[in-house]
């Protein structure tokens, strides 16, 4: 009797595609160019278009994904959609020269216009970055497929009256408001759009410098597609010989960390208790000192009032009274001239001034056991594991070295909810390494009783670390989610703090074995709904209860040590 062959799942099909984009990748790097409408682009363009990323909405069909465009545009440098040529390199000291820096609203990467044809990416936080580029620019080249498809007609010979409509605008020196409008018709009628959708991308958009961006954007994504087809010019892709010669050397990490331990030393910290916190750089500082800073303008002190108006990019005024009040108490700022781009806080808890600090100190405490709170930015995927493995190993200068005295590590952030909303809560116990056979358990110190009664919903359980946010869908998220895995939410960096805390702990035992770690992170999105992914927009005010819930529960733990 013949065997029932299994058809394929979707959450199966996922998978692959998502191998088949990180394998493709890999070659790609190594290779050390591609074009994207080669053989090597069009293998990506195939994965992701049989994965059809969440985020990435209507991707894989005819009309234009239009709020999957403005994700990718806020995380690649302004005018990237005008470069034939991109180019990924490493600090290789474009900095020292006359070209200015562009970097994207939502990543923090120095990229520089080298001339009209070519953008400079930098890159120095690990292959994660590249994959996110990479994902990113893949995106890009299918949309900028489809407006060459509509625009080309009698076999590739002319275009459409819309496009030139379009590219006459783009050209005028003279804009007015009836003329964008009728170039917003066309612009509609190109991508298959209605005017009202056209309409509300371009307000998203538009800047008072760049009024007309989104109609430039699609002017030159349609424009090198055509010439593309119509004339041989191939967009190209290329990774410099440094960037391949120095990834996974941990070249910045190592720059960083070595500046923070010279920083520990002068200030005589190296041998009191450290506790480190991967955070944003406000909600520490101002949940140590904010409610008392501003007493007389929020004198409820038992209200979220404080943080909200903190968070309001107009209060200016407000959070310079707060960094003053952090600085005159002992908190150092390092602002990261390593290239790892993570900015660094340290809060001597020994001279924060009577009445000053929100949180008390047990009784009898001596000044070498007081604690020191080290805060750095978000380390982006791999990146974790970098910054943590090397802040973890003991300093060295000459012949002496120091082991640092870490009593916890704490991470909190923010991470993709298969159940629940934006702001609601989720506490791991383990992380699960997707695509591999990776797992890491561990105790963790906070736990779903440390913020009930709080109005948010909090989930415990498994977190899976992805690749990245643009290689997920719902079917792989669902299988996750309903499988005996019982995943609770998604993020980028968990497995790598875990691996370097793990390795510096138990295997270099460069840390004491028993190092407390916290970890807790609040949804900024759920993946598994439409409409609430990281493409429909920001947390807001939001993100304020959840972000300062989690900091006040590590800060408490950490002074009741």
């Amino acid at each position: 009797m013949a065997t029932e062959i299994k058809q394929t799942t979707r959450a199966q099909e996922s998978t692959n595609a998502i191998e088949r984009l990180y394998i493709t990748m890999r070659h790609l790097l190594n290779r050390g160019f591609y074009k994207p409408s080669g053989v090597s682009g069009n293998a990506l363009r195939s994965a992701l278009l049989l994965l059809r990323p969440e985020i990435y909405g209507t991707v894989a069909e005819e009309k234009a994904e239009l709020n999957g465009l403005i994700y990718v545009l806020e995380r690649l440098p302004n005018g990237i959609e005008e470069c034939r040529f991109i180019n990924l390199t490493s600090d290789e000291g474009y900095s020292k020269s006359h070209l200015v820096p562009i970097v994207p609203p939502k990543r923090r990467r120095n990229c520089y216009r080298i001339d009209d044809e070519q953008m400079n990416i930098e890159i120095t936080r690990g292959r994660s970055d590249i994959y996110d580029i990479l994902t990113h620019l893949t995106f890009l080249f299918i949309e900028s497929g489809k407006i060459c498809k509509r625009v080309l007609v009698d076999e590739g010979s002319a275009t459409i009256r819309d496009w030139d409509k379009l590219t006459s605008f783009v050209l005028s020196e003279e804009k007015g408001d009836d003329e964008r409008e009728v170039a917003l018709i066309h612009a509609a009628n190109i991508l298959g759009r209605t005017f009202d959708e056209v309409v509300e991308i371009q307000n998203k958009l538009a800047t008072p410098e760049s009024p007309d961006q989104f109609l430039n954007v699609i002017h030159w994504l349609g424009k090198l597609a055509i010439e593309e087809e119509t004339t041989g010019n191939k967009r190209t892709i290329t990774f410099s010989p440094l960037l391949r010669e120095r990834l996974g050397h941990h070249i910045h990490g190592e720059r960083w960390a070595d500046m923070i331990k010279q920083t520990l030393k002068d200030n005589n910290l190296l041998h009191r208790p450290l506790h480190i916190i991967s955070a944003n750089m406000h909600s520490v500082m101002n949940s140590l000192f904010a409610k008392k800073a501003l007493a007389k303008e929020f004198p409820n002190t038992n209200s979220l009032e404080v943080f909200e108006a903190l968070s309001a990019a107009k209060n200016k005024n407000l959070n310079k009274k707060v960094k003053s009040a952090a600085e005159k108490n002992g908190m150092l700022f390092l602002d990261d001239t390593s290239g790892a781009n993570i900015d660094v806080q340290i809060f001597d808890t020994a001279k924060f001034g009577m009445g000053t600090c929100c949180y008390d100190l047990p009784e009898g405490i001596s000044e070498e056991q007081k604690p020191v709170i080290f805060v750095m930015d978000y380390a982006f995927g791999e990146q974790a594991y970098e910054t943590i493995d090397e802040l973890l190993k003991p300093f060295e200068q000459g012949d002496q070295k120091w082991f640092l005295n870490v009593d916890s590590v704490s991470i909190m952030g923010k991470a993709g909810i298969l159940e629940g909303g934006k702001g609601d809560l989720m506490i791991p116990s383990a992380h699960i390494f997707e695509g591999t056979a990776d797992n890491y358990p561990f105790h963790n110190e906070l736990c779903a009783s440390d913020f009930e009664g709080n109005g948010l919903k909090v989930l415990e359980g498994a977190m899976v670390t992805v690749l990245g946010t643009s290689l997920q869908n719902k079917d792989i998220l669902r299988f996750f989610h309903e499988s005996t895995w019982n995943v609770i939410g998604l993020e980028m960096e968990g497995v790598h703090y875990q691996k370097a805390i793990q390795s510096a702990s138990q295997i270099r035992k460069s840390i004491k074995k028993d190092v407390k770690v916290r970890y807790a992170y609040y949804a900024s999105d759920n993946p598994l709904e439409t409409g609430s992914t990281l493409a429909s927009g920001g947390l807001g005010t939001t993100g304020v209860k959840p972000t300062y819930l989690i900091t006040d529960r590590i800060l408490k733990q950490i002074f009741n040590s």
